[in-house]
């Protein structure tokens, strides 16, 4: 039950740490007022103090506020790279790749607790910790300029790692949790564990869907869009991790 009460702890702050990491940084990226004309050098302001440059802020936008879990407008390393938002958005995911380390062990400790090994045990555990080193490369990249072609690539590869390495880790563990489910049918709450499945189900899905896309700039309002709603999902697996397991 101990290890039950850290998991649920755990996966609180792997979904709340980047949700709002991610939206406050979309707030502060639209907040300044935008100036191109009458300045000396075009961006966004805050009075007459520029905060971002023309090619860090947001001017491509059809109406004063985007949601680009809707519209697309932008993508969230475009969000989040730029001065002062990677303040914000860098120590957080250092903070959820160590929480995610920690959610990965201490699942594996509750398995290993309830009916000793498994085949998927070992799977799970470095599926996970590999999301999380991951998560923490793809931080330390964000925002760093290197106008060299190999850089590009290996930092669009490290991110596909870390979704490949996520949403593997996700499905093995709820794989092994229904498997497990008369044992610990007491502990959870069914239907959200029903949930989890298949939201795990849809993150693959989306996953496959937008493979054919990604080498297309013309498809890049659609790209972005699935890229906010995909990382709403991920998160939201831990969000449900949380009010999976019951409280006692």
């Amino acid at each position: 039950m101990n290890n039950i009460s850290k998991i649920r702890a755990v996966a609180i702050w792997i979904f709340i740490l980047p949700f709002f990491a991610v939206n406050i940084c979309l707030i502060l990226s639209q907040i300044f007022v935008f100036k191109e004309l009458g300045v000396a050098e075009p961006g966004s302001y805050f009075f007459d103090v520029k905060i971002m440059s023309i090619g860090d802020a947001i001017a491509d936008k059809a109406s004063d506020w985007i949601i680009p879990y809707f519209d697309g407008v932008a993508s969230i390393s475009r969000v989040v790279r730029v001065f002062p938002n990677y303040l914000i958005f860098k120590p957080a995911m250092f903070l959820t790749a160590f929480f995610l380390i920690r959610y990965w062990i201490l699942n594996k400790a509750f398995i290993e607790e309830t009916i000793g090994t498994h085949k998927n045990l070992n799977k799970i555990y470095y599926l996970g910790i590999g999301s999380a080193i991951f998560l923490i490369l793809h931080s330390i990249f964000l925002g760093i300029k290197f106008d060299i072609s190999i850089y590009k690539l290996l930092r669009r590869v490290v991110l596909l790692l870390f979704i490949f390495f996520e949403i593997a880790a996700q499905f093995y563990l709820i794989k092994i949790l229904i498997e497990i489910k008369p044992k610990i049918i007491s502990l959870i709450n069914e239907k959200v564990l029903l949930l989890k499945r298949i939201l795990v189900y849809l993150l693959i899905f989306i996953t496959i869907f937008s493979l054919p896309f990604l080498p297309f700039d013309s498809f890049k309002i659609l790209k972005h869009m699935l890229e906010w709603n995909f990382f709403l999902g991920v998160i939201a697996f831990y969000l449900l991790t949380f009010l999976m397991w019951k409280k006692k």
